[in-house]
């Protein structure tokens, strides 16, 4: 391609609104533009780098043996009030009523419509298993976009679903998608984490989750410090810390004037005391269920760890719930004597640690200190469990090893469903004998964009984006440095050369400056740079760069051809690309 004649619009400036480097440089390398909060429009360099990501996605995918199928964006909203996913999805799901006064969803995943398809077309265990997949625009109504392309409102998502007459096949195909997913990652020149995850509203039994690590993604990886262990936040588990002494001398409760002092900043200023002298409650709400949550005030509840405690979907309960349960406004709710009005009381192991504690009065404005687990509410009996439903932090152990922690993007991750949605929704077969079941289902999802995203986010400089070969929007650019026509004519001959070959190049063309011209292939990420100007020419040779690196090597003219296939190979070789 001639780059006179492609829209590749690159910028300067660094866009107000890009918050990290990968957002920055897809918008200043001309990848693409925002239309709206969330959304973007592909540009030509940047359609073509995200073709070659689903490119080798579609292959991988295609080789574990799985079918490619495509499901509507428009779904009924009946589907997800049958699995009620709609709740689970709340406001993010984005949803419209058509003319008809029908809702129906803007897809943001399809196990509903997949899993109605089986319910159709499947009936025998001779059908088993099955693997189908699709690669489509998702759509999320995120409350605030941020991060460019890693939490936009309209995405590309790889999702797909497998269907199973026992758990060993699941098994067996989970474990074929695992080697999947690693090879999809290496050939785009990914360098991964492989972390134990939990389901969210997925839900099933167990999921994997595919991470790269680097300093600008939302995910948090927790690691033992031997490696021996790896997991997300939302599913890191924690030893128990060291239970209080029992101390049989504690004084009796008090209660104390907190005027407009709600958080636990404001307590402890308050009140000269310690984050972890108080003990922080939360109401949850799962349906008509009350779940009280108790954490230690320096740590943070887990919401998936609350969540798979309490064995059910749950949403902290609003405003006026818990006035009614405590009496009081928000931020003065504590355990003392209401636990009579709730379903269940779930108590971090932290609490215990605490002796003579200070927690909300149930009184507005109010709390109340030398409050001792076990005399002042229960920590036994039939509703109350003791668990581990807090965020790991800094100095926490597992299994005695030191927990390490660091930042990373979600850019897969595999799920085992079982039969969640299958039964709901009327996906059954029969058996070799005869028995009516109900499939066993796993789920895979890749991120498309946050692929892109995260290579740019792990291989870049001051100067650009750094492409691993296999997404590159082109694998050579070949720059004529002057104006005259000889130095014009050996960049076409070149250029002419490698596309025959079956190379893909982009000659820049255009009337401008060298340093223009420099500049722009940088920014671009472009894997190899082949420079013509006068004083090369001159010596019969051309000059080759290789992007990630500094060095330029001079090879004469009648060998670039040659040279510059061998290095294309090479950088592929180094992906496994034509594994």
């Amino acid at each position: 391609m001639r780059y006179s004649e492609a829209l590749i619009p690159t910028v300067k400036e660094v866009p107000s609104d890009a918050e990290i480097p990968s957002h920055q440089l897809m918008i200043r390398a001309g990848l693409m533009r925002k239309l709206a909060s969330g959304t973007y429009t592909y540009l030509p360099a940047g359609w073509r780098i995200l073709k070659k990501v689903m490119n080798i996605v579609r292959n991988e995918m295609d080789k574990s043996g799985a079918q490619e199928i495509l499901m509507p964006s428009v779904q009924p909203m009946e589907l997800w009030q049958q699995t009620g996913r709609n709740v689970d999805y709340g406001p993010t799901m984005a949803h419209f009523t058509d003319r008809h006064g029908r809702e129906n969803v803007l897809a943001p995943t399809a196990e509903e419509v997949v899993t109605n398809l089986a319910a159709g077309e499947i009936n025998s265990y001779k059908q088993l298993p099955i693997n189908l997949y699709q690669i489509s625009f998702k759509f999320r109504d995120e409350f605030r976009p941020r991060f460019g392309v890693l939490r936009s409102r309209e995405f590309i998502m790889k999702d797909a679903y497998s269907f199973h007459a026992d758990e060993k096949s699941l098994d067996d195909t989970y474990k074929v998608m695992y080697e999947t997913y690693k090879r999809i990652f290496s050939r785009c020149g990914l360098k991964y984490v492989i972390v134990e995850a939990e389901s969210g509203e997925m839900g099933g039994s167990g999921s994997h989750q595919f991470t790269i690590p680097c300093e600008s993604g939302e995910d948090v990886i927790v690691q033992t410090e031997d490696g021996s262990y790896a997991t997300n936040i939302e599913k890191a588990p924690v030893d128990a810390l060291p239970a209080k002494t029992g101390n049989k001398n504690y004084k009796p409760v008090e209660e104390i004037n907190t005027p407009n002092r709600k958080t636990i900043e404001e307590i402890c200023a308050f009140l000269k005391a310690n984050a972890k002298e108080l003990i922080k409650t939360l109401v949850y709400k799962s349906g008509t269920d009350l779940i009280l949550a108790l954490v230690r005030g320096d740590f943070e509840i887990n919401p998936e760890k609350l969540r798979c405690v309490a064995g059910k979907s749950i949403e902290l309960a609003d405003e006026q719930t818990i006035k009614a349960l405590t009496g009081a406004e928000v931020g003065f709710a504590g355990p003392i004597g209401i636990t009579p009005k709730i379903n269940k009381l779930i108590i971090d192991h932290s609490v215990l640690t605490i002796e003579a504690g200070i927690t909300g009065a149930n009184k507005t404005d109010y709390h109340v200190k030398n409050v001792v687990p076990g005399r002042d509410f229960p920590i036994t009996g039939k509703n109350v469990i003791i668990a581990d439903i807090r965020n790991a932090v800094q100095g926490d152990t597992y299994k005695g090893q030191k927990l390490t922690f660091k930042r990373g993007i979600e850019v897969g991750q595999v799920f085992k469903l079982g039969t969640k949605y299958s039964t709901k929704l009327g996906a059954k077969f029969l058996d070799k004998d005869s028995t009516e079941k109900f499939c066993i289902m796993g789920c895979y999802g890749i991120g498309i964009n946050r692929i892109v995203a995260s290579a740019i986010e792990i291989s870049r400089d001051n100067d650009g984006i750094i492409w691993p070969i296999s997404i590159a929007p082109f694998d050579v650019i070949i720059t004529p440095a002057g104006n005259g026509e000889e130095i014009a004519a050996a960049a076409e001959n070149i250029y002419n050369e490698l596309t025959a070959a079956g190379a893909e190049v982009l000659l820049d063309d255009r009337d401008a400056r060298g340093g223009v011209k420099f500049k722009d292939a940088d920014l671009l990420g472009i894997p190899i740079r082949v420079t013509i100007g006068a004083k090369s020419l001159a010596e019969n040779n051309a000059e080759i760069k290789l992007r990630r690196e500094s060095e330029i090597t001079k090879v004469p003219l009648v060998q670039v051809k040659e040279k510059i296939l061998q290095l294309i190979e090479k950088l592929k070789a180094e992906l496994n690309v034509g594994a």
